[in-house]
C-alpha cells in the first residue's frame, strides 16, 4: 500500500492530490471536485493501479464546516487485490463533476447523493430524484432535516388516491430517565406492583 501511496504522488495526478493517506487498512486520495473525474480516469486506465471496480460513491453531511458535504468513491483493483477511497470536498452551491463517463455504474449513486444530500453532481445523464417523491422537499439525510419531515403521504381508502398531509405526531413526546435496569427506579413500574411489596 505504501508503495502505491508513493507511485501515486510521483504519477501524472500527483500535482491533483490534495492529501493522500493510509487510513483504515484503506489508501486515502484527497482530490477537488475539479480534479476527480481525471483521477478516476487515471486510477482505472493505469498499468500499475487499474481499479476497474466500482463498489460505491456516498455522501457525508458536516454542516459546521464551510464546505458541508463530503462526496467519498470506493474503488476496487482486482489485479491489486486492494481497495482505495477518494475523497472531495462540497459546499451547498458547489457543483460536482459526474463520474458516469468513467464508472458508469456511478449513476444511481450520484442520484442518491443527489436526492439525500442535495449534492448536485453536473454532467449526469439523469439527475433526478431516485428515494424520495417527486414532490418532496428538502433533503432528509441532511443533519439539518427536521426528523419528522414536513409532509406525510398515505393513500386515502376513502378518497382513493394518494393523499398529502402536513406530519402530525401520533404520541406524545416521551421522556426517558435511562436509569440502568440493576440500580432500579424511584417509582414502581407497571407490571412490577408485586415485586415491589415487602
Amino acid at each position: 500500500m505504501n508503495e502505491l501511496l508513493e507511485y501515486l504522488r510521483e504519477s501524472a495526478i500527483g500535482a491533483r492530490l490534495a492529501d493522500a493517506s493510509i487510513a483504515f487498512g484503506e489508501l486515502t486520495l484527497t482530490v477537488s471536485p475539479d480534479d476527480v473525474v481525471a483521477v478516476t480516469t487515471f486510477l482505472r486506465d493505469d498499468s500499475q493501479c487499474l481499479f476497474k471496480s466500482f463498489v460505491d460513491l456516498c455522501g457525508v453531511d458536516f454542516p459546521e464546516r464551510e464546505k458541508r458535504f463530503e462526496v467519498v468513491y470506493h474503488l476496487l483493483s482486482p489485479r491489486l487485490n486492494q481497495r482505495i477511497r477518494v475523497k472531495l470536498a462540497a459546499g451547498e452551491e458547489d457543483i460536482v463533476p459526474s463520474v458516469t463517463g468513467v464508472f458508469a455504474g456511478a449513476d444511481w449513486f450520484e442520484r442518491e447523493a443527489y436526492d439525500l444530500y442535495g449534492i448536485f453532481f453536473s454532467g449526469h445523464p439523469d439527475l433526478r430524484r431516485i428515494l424520495t417523491d417527486y414532490g418532496f422537499e428538502g433533503h432528509p439525510l441532511r443533519k439539518d432535516f427536521p426528523l419528522t419531515g414536513f409532509v406525510e403521504v398515505h393513500y386515502d381508502e376513502h378518497l382513493k388516491r394518494v393523499v398529502y398531509e402536513p406530519v402530525e405526531l401520533r404520541q406524545e413526546f416521551r421522556n426517558f430517565d435511562f436509569l440502568s435496569p440493576w440500580e432500579g427506579t424511584d417509582y414502581v413500574l407497571p407490571g412490577d406492583e408485586k415485586a415491589k411489596m415487602n
